[in-house]
């Protein structure tokens, strides 16, 4: 491994459109933070860089729907996120936001940069445009009447009655969501960046680079994005609302929120480089830094290709040396929604656990999903603090530090070094960093759980309250190394437990700043006769109505929640009425029903609810276009084997050539399942 001289660790820049959740915490930014506290520890040369994503046309729509301002939106949920993080103990050394001046400033040289250069591809087309509300629409805040089954409220990229795929032009009498007029189509221009240009270098830099020391996970679906191609992107929106485009005749030009966005850990780094007299740019351009970027997995596609490709076409910059996205983090058997009010808020966790912090970073670093989707349950929360934290490493505190105060008046006593204890605490010390160094987060917990396990074992061997009686210098012996134990945990336990490590500390009464890393394995953190300070419970056993209560909680929610009698009967009762008319059993035979794998899948351009799938039907690969861009990732569907009515006449569904049908059930609360094979099945293979 080389040996860097600084390390860039990024987060991803949470949207400042609403609060965020603890799967939006599990994914990024408590790996992220456990990453840093380490390196911090280490005493290496590290910035650890956020801030609010506050450009984009969601937030200017969510204004005009709460008529009010972008800049009152982000002003809100930009100091509610912060202060989150900050009680949360995320320690970034700086939170930033992209709507500051600096941000737009350096977003607008990348701009002119490439511009400059001739590197971007300039194309006209024509978009819908409300002249009240004077902007250019996306597909789904245009509604009409549907050409097909005349229902008059279809959306512009998809009917939801009869589930025709669209485009807001073959509407009839199409009218704006935002302010119901007729909207006009529009010229408009706007710079792409040309991605599949850069294909050769991306095969090189990360297929051939990062096969073997990325996550699968990030790896996998990188190089299935590459290996279906890439096309040009567009980098500037319609708008008012973002970073202006920095050039003469471009009024109402903004820059595309993902072309702005990733450049807002540049900008950051600037402006804490600044304020800590430092060279921002020994972070970002010199060959012996590192960079790092934390992400969720709905976020690889910008960290891995886009923003890289980015980075190599301004020539200065480096390229990032590791993206260890997280996958999902459920919640109660569903997937975490705010809008769906199916999640737990961060600040609504620290309202309801104001003491709490650590249990939560606690439990979401057992659980992260690092390689797959996990789940977080408050059953599962409950018991993990009960079982773990106050059984095991708040037993051990608690447990010695009032032996030691019976016994020795609160003073270290007098023993000898023990090489055994010595050498297995710097084995562990070894084996979390070994972990961390690869991102195993859950692992590198574990270890250290296992630390205070082994002084828990160590007290049940001995029973120093028995041995007292008959061996006091035994008895010494025993506390002495419980307590040289717990010192050690005080540095092992702070990257992932920063508020316990500051409380062990304290109940010790050392200064945490006078130890590192490397301190740990030592039997002589506390000296002989060293007064310690008063004991004190590390955390509380969670009984179970405050965890009924969250549960309740969850259950009120009007949007999900289990649906009561009423609203499933009235569910069921519509799919009964939407039924279709009787047919021949040689209509049926006429459907070619066949079992295909999907190979790649990526959201079509300008279409917020379609998909673009290839799917490996045995005998061939088809494109096929589906609607289910809202209700799945793009990167969830590789490799998941459906059902496909390989017969069904071509069509042109946004200039793409539609060659086929996936089938899927919609239960009664409107999502939906693939119908797939229960075992896995020959693609090609006939369903009968």
């Amino acid at each position: 491994m080389k040996n860097w001289k600084r390390y860039t660790i990024t987060a991803a820049l949470p949207y400042a459109n609403g609060p965020k959740h603890i799967g939006h915490l599990a994914g990024a930014y408590l790996p992220a933070d456990i990453y840093v506290r380490y390196l911090r520890a280490q005493k290496r040369d590290v910035v650890f860089v956020c801030g609010s994503d506050e450009h984009g046309t969601a937030i200017t729509i969510q204004a005009i729907q709460e008529n009010t301002t972008p800049r009152a939106i982000i002003d809100k949920y930009h100091g509610l996120i912060k202060d989150s993080f900050d009680k949360l103990g995320i320690a970034f050394d700086i939170y930033h936001r992209t709507s500051e001046p600096l941000h737009h400033e350096t977003a607008q040289e990348f701009f002119l940069d490439f511009y400059n250069k001739g590197l971007f591809k300039e194309v006209t087309s024509e978009q819908y445009f409300d002249e009240e509300k004077k902007v250019f629409l996306a597909d789904r805040y245009i509604v009409g009447t549907c050409p097909n089954c005349a229902y008059e409220n279809a959306f512009g990229d998809q009917c939801e009655k009869c589930g025709k795929a669209l485009s807001p032009s073959e509407l009839i009498n199409p009218r704006s969501t935002l302010s119901g007029n007729k909207p006009v189509l529009r010229e408009t221009k706007h710079w792409y960046l040309p991605l599949n240009e850069y294909e050769p270098w991306l095969k090189q830099w990360l297929i051939r680079d990062h096969a073997k020391d990325w996550k699968q996970n990030v790896y996998g679906q990188s190089k299935s994005w590459i290996d279906a191609g890439l096309q040009p992107r567009a980098m500037t929106r319609d708008g008012e609302w973002g970073v202006k485009v920095p050039l003469p005749n471009a009024e109402g030009k903004v820059l595309y929120v993902w072309f702005d966005a990733p450049i807002g850990y540049i900008s950051a780094t600037k402006q804490w480089a600044k304020e800590n007299n430092k060279s921002w740019e020994l972070y970002w351009k010199d060959s012996d830094t590192r960079l790092i970027h934390f992400v969720g997995k709905d976020n690889i596609v910008f960290h891995c290709i886009i923003f890289p490709v980015m980075l190599h076409m301004h020539g200065d910059y480096i390229v990032p040396d590791n993206v260890p996205a997280n996958e999902f983090l459920n919640l109660e058997g569903d997937k975490m929604s705010t809008s769906r009010k199916w999640s737990v808020e961060m600040h609504e966790y620290i309202e309801d656990f104001p003491d709490k912090a650590d249990e939560l970073r606690y439990v979401l670093c057992s659980i992260a999903p690092e390689t797959k989707d996990s789940e977080f349950t408050w059953k599962d929360y409950q018991t993990r603090v009960n079982s773990e934290l106050v059984a095991i490493l708040g037993n051990l505190v608690n447990r010695v530090m009032v032996l030691t105060d019976k016994f020795f008046d609160n003073k270290v006593p007098q023993a000898g070094e023990c090489s055994e204890l010595k050498t297995f605490i710097t084995t562990q010390r070894e084996k979390i960093s070994d972990s961390l160094e690869h991102f195993h987060f859950r692992e590198a917990l574990s270890e250290m759980l296992n630390v205070a396990r082994h002084g828990n074992q160590l007290l049940s061997e001995k029973e120093p309250w028995k041995l007292i009686k008959t061996d006091k210098e035994a008895t010494a012996i025993v506390l002495y190394d419980c307590l040289q134990i717990i010192a050690n945990l005080g540095i092992l336990c702070e990257p992932f437990l920063p508020f316990t490590s500051k409380k062990i500390f304290t109940m010790l009464n050392l200064d945490e700043r006078n130890f590192a890393w490397a301190d740990a394995g030592r039997q002589d953190l506390l000296k002989v006769n060293h007064q310690l300070g008063k004991a004190s419970l590390l955390y509380q056993k969670l009984e179970d109505e405050v965890i009924e209560a969250q549960i309740a909680k969850l259950k009120k929610t009007i949007d999900h929640g289990p649906m009561t009698a009423e609203k499933t009967n009235t569910a069921v009762q519509s799919k009964i009425e939407n039924r279709k008319s009787e047919i021949e059993f040689d209509d049926f035979t006429k459907l070619d029903l066949r079992v295909g794998t999907i190979l790649t899948a990526e959201k079509v351009e300008k279409a917020d609810k379609l998909l673009k799938l290839s799917v490996d039907l045995g005998f061939e690969t088809r494109t096929i276009v589906s609607g289910i861009a809202e209700h799945f990732k793009p990167e969830d569907l590789i490799g998941l084997q459906v059902s496909v009515v390989s017969n069904l006449a071509p069509r042109k569904i946004r200039g793409i050539e539609s060659k086929g049908m996936i089938l899927l059930a919609e239960d009664a609360e409107g999502k939906l399942h693939f119908v797939s094979p229960k075992e896995l099945t020959t693609n090609g293979s006939v369903i009968r």
